[in-house]
């Protein structure tokens, strides 16, 4: 999962779970009689959360319905969105690769990846590499995100990436091609004071 993702998944259950806690909890404290204080929404154990004329207050309004509508259409294709790209599988589990003699082999996806990154990270100019396999077992790509030193050439690094480091998997893997995409950033650093 990638981190962007990683980080709204957590803060979305994360707000919901204190949401439905808080929530849950308020409710139980004032059904066991806890006073709750006076800006709270009931007062006490026999009050209802939404009164009759709460809920139909808007209700004779033109703009009530459609906005009603509108926000849970959004809500929905939020979460919609949300579920697919938390069922979405974004690793390869397993690369299959030719052995030449008939019979087919397979490595595992975390295991390339991570010879992949440690190649990688051997080139000169490059501070740390990420490396995510995706596609089908015998068409894999790589997504590679790559951390530059200051004094590293873009360039130079990419095309080293591809001459070494990608063309020694395929030919490690058996694959005719293993298309690859890659980010690049650098390292942060501060200006070097000169006395």
């Amino acid at each position: 999962m990638r981190p962007v993702l990683r980080t709204v998944n957590r803060v979305l259950l994360g707000a919901l779970g204190l949401v439905l806690l808080l929530g849950g909890g308020s409710v139980l404290a004032v059904g066991l009689g806890v006073r709750p204080p006076s800006w709270w929404v009931y007062d006490d154990r026999h009050d209802v959360l939404l009164t009759t004329a709460r809920r139909t207050r808007w209700r004779d309004e033109g703009w009530w319905w459609p906005t009603v509508i509108a926000v849970l259409a959004v809500l929905v294709l939020l979460a919609l969105w949300w579920l697919s790209s938390v069922l979405r599988r974004r690793r390869l589990a397993a690369v299959l690769v030719d052995t030449g003699d008939g019979e087919d082999a397979t490595v595992r996806g975390r295991a390339l990846e991570a010879a992949l990154a440690a190649e990688a990270e051997d080139l000169d100019g490059v501070e740390r590499a990420e490396v995510t396999l995706t596609g089908r077992r015998t068409t894999p790509a790589a997504r590679v995100r790559l951390t530059l030193e200051p004094h590293a050439a873009p360039r130079g690094t990419l095309r080293r990436l591809d001459d070494e480091v990608l063309a020694g998997a395929r030919t490690s893997t058996g694959l005719a091609r293993l298309p690859a995409t890659v980010r690049l950033r650098t390292v942060r650093h501060h200006a070097e004071r000169v006395s």
